[in-house]
């Protein structure tokens, strides 16, 4: 008896897909079409044969790269056949990259993309200002980074107003949480953002790698600072940031002037006024001698009193002049030593801190263990405790 195409089609693909349950194959892509429906449809190709494939919706969502012509990939899938053409197809359930992890293609996929779109391009980057008054902490608000760039800002500059983005950093909600804070940040008035967090491994500094944190911070009016993990480290933000620091408190110190350099910077301008204040009236005081020789000379008595009278106005005016200067630079330092003595940590209130020692040597938590016996210290008291619980807070 005689068998239709549709018959017969049907027994090959009960044969064939009982058979070939799990396959696994290596071969390089060709023809790759992203349907608009999600599936994925491309042709898996060797020096001397081709064959079909589908990686449909569900599946193509766990990618975390992008297929690409003549990329070598190791496929993980079923053999099907598409009855109303009779044609076979591997159905991929996981594609890797062959000799490569998925991670770091990731990553030099979306580098070259980006790079070819130019926004690593220098005519790009933002200027930074030499003194910022208000910057935006786009971290999370427990980690070690915040702590650090905390430190470093209140040694430094303390005039600086720092508003703190507390947002996750780490996981699949990383970098939604990260691109939506520096848009938010934008809105705002800020002369900086700061973008960044601890060391770790890719997969922990991930989310500073896709393209929502790239697009977010290359579209930023503001300027953005990146300061993602150590400074072996570099991710994605770090090539379209405005500036890269190779640590969090490394970013502090980039962006932020040294109060003490200022200071010293200050006194060196005033010290200079006054040299050159001094030079201008010694070599008034030497044309005074030239000429009073001259009229003596001369003998020209009313001419002489004449410019002698000049003269003296002359250095009444030059007093008045070195006064006025001297006065405008001392009013200047003044307002900056109150200014700095106004916002030193030591005039803010130390309400719920106390110093932390064990046998007389001020130490920190994380140098001690449990049953240790402590001493707490205050201006006021002195209370020994013993450490019945220890636990990291991350």
């Amino acid at each position: 008896m005689a068998l239709s195409v549709s018959a017969l089609n049907e027994q090959i693909k009960n044969l064939l897909e009982s058979t070939f349950t799990r396959v696994y194959v290596e071969a390089e892509l060709s023809r790759i079409t992203y349907h608009n429906s999600g599936h994925i449809y491309f042709t898996l190709k060797d020096a001397t044969s081709t064959m079909r494939a589908v990686m449909f919706r569900g599946n193509a969502k766990t990618l975390t790269f992008r297929l690409e012509e003549g990329l070598k990939v190791l496929v993980d899938g079923a053999l099907t056949l598409y009855k109303p053409r009779g044609e076979y197809q591997i159905n991929c359930f996981s594609i890797e990259p062959s000799g490569a992890g998925a991670l770091a293609l990731a990553y030099e996929q979306l580098k070259d993309r980006l790079k070819g779109q130019g926004y690593f391009e220098s005519t790009c980057k933002k200027p930074l200002p030499a003194f910022p008054q208000k910057i935006a902490l786009i971290t999370s608000a427990t980690g070690a980074a915040l702590q650090d760039m905390l430190r470093v800002a209140s040694q430094r500059w303390p005039l600086v107003e720092l508003v703190v983005f507390d947002v996750v950093v780490q996981g699949k909600y990383a970098a939604p949480a990260i691109a939506s804070a520096i848009s938010d940040a934008d809105t705002t008035k800020f002369d900086i953002l700061v973008i960044g967090r601890g060391g770790g491994s890719i997969e922990d500094l991930w989310a500073f790698n896709e393209e929502a944190v790239a697009n977010a911070v290359f579209h930023a009016a503001t300027p953005v600072v990146s300061a993602v993990g150590h400074e072996i480290d570099w991710v994605i933000s770090d090539y379209v940031a405005d500036l890269r620091a190779p640590t969090p408190s490394a970013a502090m110190q980039m962006i932020l002037p040294d109060a003490d350099e200022m200071r010293q910077n200050l006194d060196a301008l005033s010290l200079q006024i006054i040299q050159l204040m001094e030079q201008r009236i010694s070599g008034a005081r030497q044309k005074i001698v030239a000429l009073t020789q001259s009229f003596s000379n001369l003998s020209i008595e009313h001419w002489l009193q004449q410019k002698s009278q000049e003269i003296s106005e002359l250095q009444e005016r030059f007093h008045q002049y070195i006064a006025v200067v001297l006065q405008r630079q001392h009013s200047t330092l003044k307002h900056f030593k109150e200014l700095y003595d106004a916002n030193h940590p030591k005039r803010h209130s130390k309400k719920g801190f106390a110093q932390l020692s064990q046998n007389n040597k001020v130490v920190t938590l994380s140098d001690l263990h449990v049953n240790d016996t402590i001493h707490l210290m205050d201006d006021t008291y002195d209370i020994t405790a013993v450490v019945t619980a220890r636990k990291p807070l991350m």
